[in-house]
């Protein structure tokens, strides 16, 4: 029984688990958005979100905990000093995973995994305001 068991497998061993795992993560950093399998866009959305309040935190510490799993110092310095700033008045909630419809060649449920941006929302409140101005 796998009562209280959490993650998936995806039918891989642990280490090579860890590595799909972590390269989903740094292709997910270095453009802002991945089209994955929906399991697979569950699966790293913890991953994601936790590297980001390391870089919220920005400690030295927290630096090498964010290393150990990138394994990039480019993409360490992208997190901490671009992409953790904009979220510094969010409490979690970084990442959204979209239902993509079915890959063609095994049917498999397709996802697009993303980093939430706060100028969408102030961009449609401004709108919002302006629209009710005119009125």
């Amino acid at each position: 029984m796998r009562h209280r068991v959490t993650g998936r497998k995806f039918g891989r061993p642990r280490d090579q688990r860890r590595l799909l795992l972590r390269n989903l993560v740094k292709a997910l950093i270095e453009h802002g958005r991945l089209n994955t399998t929906l399991a697979k866009a569950k699966e790293i959305q913890s991953l994601a979100e936790r590297l980001i309040t390391y870089g919220k935190k920005g400690t030295v510490h927290h630096r090498r905990l964010a290393y150990k799993v990138l394994n990039n110092r480019d993409l360490v310095k992208k997190l901490f000093e671009e992409m953790a700033p904009e979220y510094a008045e969010r409490n979690g909630g970084y990442t959204r995973v979209l239902k993509n419809g079915f890959r063609q060649g095994d049917c498999a449920p397709m996802a697009i995994i993303e980093f939430i941006r706060e100028e969408t929302a102030e961009k449609k409140k401004e709108s919002a305001k302006k629209s009710s101005g005119k009125k």
